[in-house]
């Protein structure tokens, strides 16, 4: 099992590494895209803005590579809400690959979310073995809002999309290596979830 990391400088790899150690798979961090195009599996993470993160992955070509490859691809939080068509933050066109908008929580709610909250209406075999309300762990100001590709829903501020799925391309808006024994599973579904 080929496990590929995309390296375009934006995220905290070393603990999704040392998750995915935990499940027996190694993951090679890499920017090339011939390792990206022959990998089993592929992993969009990101930690940090989005407007830098976008610029970071267009000088590198990574842009155009992403959403053309046909083997599972997970985004974790800010690589989720890169795969969508926009963010207010920044004002950043993404990748479209997620038919929605990325928009910033109101000023009713402290901003960003961090710490845990729970994800509910699961679809999927991503979350198999996962139960309703279990809490995974979140970091963000931003959110794509509850949509038709929505595979997991959290509230805070209204209900939002903590899950996107379109073909063979998941994103999660929390962080499955630091959510436990949860978040460890659902990264053991998505590499072992069969080939779409």
């Amino acid at each position: 099992m080929k496990i590929a990391i995309i390296d375009y400088g934006a995220g905290n790899i070393k603990s999704l590494q040392f998750a995915i150690a935990r499940l027996g798979y190694t993951a090679e961090l890499t920017k090339s895209v011939a390792v990206l195009r022959n990998a089993d599996r592929v992993i969009f993470p990101g930690v940090g803005e989005a407007g830098n993160a976008m610029q970071k992955l267009r000088e590198s070509g990574l842009h155009t590579i992403i959403p053309t490859l046909k083997q599972p691809v997970l985004g974790i939080c800010l690589g989720m809400q890169l795969m969508c068509n926009s963010s207010e933050e920044g004002k950043t066109k993404g990748l479209g690959i997620f038919n929605t908008e990325v928009i910033k929580f109101s000023n009713n709610v402290k901003v960003p979310q961090v710490g845990w909250n729970t994800i509910k209406a699961l679809k999927t075999d991503l979350f198999q073995g996962i139960s309703e309300n279990e809490y995974m762990y979140l970091v963000h100001s931003y959110y794509a809002p509850n949509c038709p590709e929505a595979i997991a829903v959290t509230e805070y501020d209204n209900l939002y999309a903590s899950a996107l799925r379109k073909d063979n391309f998941f994103g999660v808006q929390f962080h499955p290596e630091k959510s436990s024994t949860a978040g460890e599973l659902l990264l053991k579904n998505f590499i072992e979830i069969p080939n779409l």
